[in-house]
């Protein structure tokens, strides 16, 4: 007897229901095998994964020796990916990141050009303080940030799917450095902090990486899974209520609005900044094993999601007003 309309929407809901249950597994699963080999950083674990599954490329802020390299190398292992990384320095060409073409000869004389593959063609790409680099070589990485795609010399040349940059910039030697600019910055889905870790957290640190062996983190994902659950991620359901608390909380934090923190806000976060969010939500749900995000999730993810997409105008800042009181004080109003 043939399955009736609601019987075949019942097996298709139970399906996608029983694939969420597995990539979130996985997920859960590549979380716990880099907690083996990264200490007292849980928080930036989550958000990097957050962010890998939201699609997107985040920004590590924090000072030197704080495990900022070992945990792009550490997720590269775990989730598949082939990863790669450029050390950013003053005289870094923008060639040196993208790749470049030769002019080669045949053995009948022929020449011909051919291209030959920058760093940024890799599934995982760490730009190391990219703060150090010109400008000009910046905009060539982020510019293939969000095109997913070079041209070099009138040809495209893709770039391996997934693609994501995990930055790092060091928050202390500012001199000889180039600030990304506020247009750039929006390319990163997430600006992470990575703070120093907590007492037991480093005397574990201290036996687990001086001993004569090291834990070697554990594959958990392939790429193709991985872009799974990305896709999985956009098809999450998310609530009204969410939405209307991503709403509420990013037209808050704009100069126009109507609070009292808008006077201390210069410019506030575009409509990409609700996507981000958005999308930040439905792959922190998943990572926690649910079929839809909450309003806690909003809550937890909006400071990393807004604050590089925000400035205070000057007069805040001379009053000593910042941009994480700033963004508190706004979900306070919500949660």
């Amino acid at each position: 007897m043939p399955a009736t309309g609601g019987e075949g929407l019942e097996k298709l809901e139970d399906m996608i229901v029983r694939a969420a249950e597995a990539t979130a597994a996985h997920a859960r699963a590549a979380k716990a095998a880099i907690g083996t080999v990264i200490f007292g950083q849980d928080k930036v674990i989550e958000q990097a994964l957050v962010t890998i599954l939201s699609g997107g490329h985040a920004l590590l802020v924090g000072v030197p020796g704080l495990a900022k390299t070992k945990l792009v190398e550490t997720m590269g292992i775990v989730l598949g990916l082939d990863a790669r990384r450029i050390q950013f320095t003053p005289d870094l060409m923008p060639s040196d990141i993208l790749g470049t073409e030769v002019l080669e000869e045949s053995q009948s004389g022929k020449r011909s050009f051919r291209f030959i593959s920058g760093p940024v063609f890799a599934q995982l790409l760490m730009a190391d303080e990219i703060n150090r680099a010109s400008p000009r070589t910046q905009s060539a990485l982020l510019q293939a940030m969000q095109e997913q795609h070079v041209t070099v010399a009138g040809a495209r040349h893709d770039l391996p799917k997934p693609f994501h940059v995990l930055a790092t910039q060091n928050p202390l030697e500012q001199e000889g450095t180039y600030p990304l600019p506020e247009a750039q910055l929006d390319r990163f889905l997430m600006e992470i902090d990575v703070g120093y870790p907590d007492r037991d957290a480093e005397r574990k640190i201290l036996f687990e990486t001086t001993g004569s062996e090291e834990t070697r983190p554990k594959p958990a994902m392939t790429a193709e899974e991985l872009m799974g659950a990305q896709r999985l991620v956009r098809r999450l359901p998310v609530g009204e209520s969410v939405v209307e608390t991503i709403l509420q909380l990013v037209r808050s934090a704009r100069p126009a609005a109507d609070s009292p923190d808008a006077k201390l806000i210069a410019w506030g976060p575009s409509p990409r900044a609700s996507q981000a969010l958005m999308l930040a939500v439905r792959a922190r749900a998943l990572l926690g094993g649910r079929l839809a995000p909450s309003i806690d999730d909003v809550l937890d993810l909006a400071e990393p999601v807004l604050k590089h997409r925000m400035a205070l105008t000057f007069t805040a800042r001379a009053e000593g007003e910042s941009m994480e009181a700033v963004i508190g004080r706004l979900k306070a109003r919500i949660g």
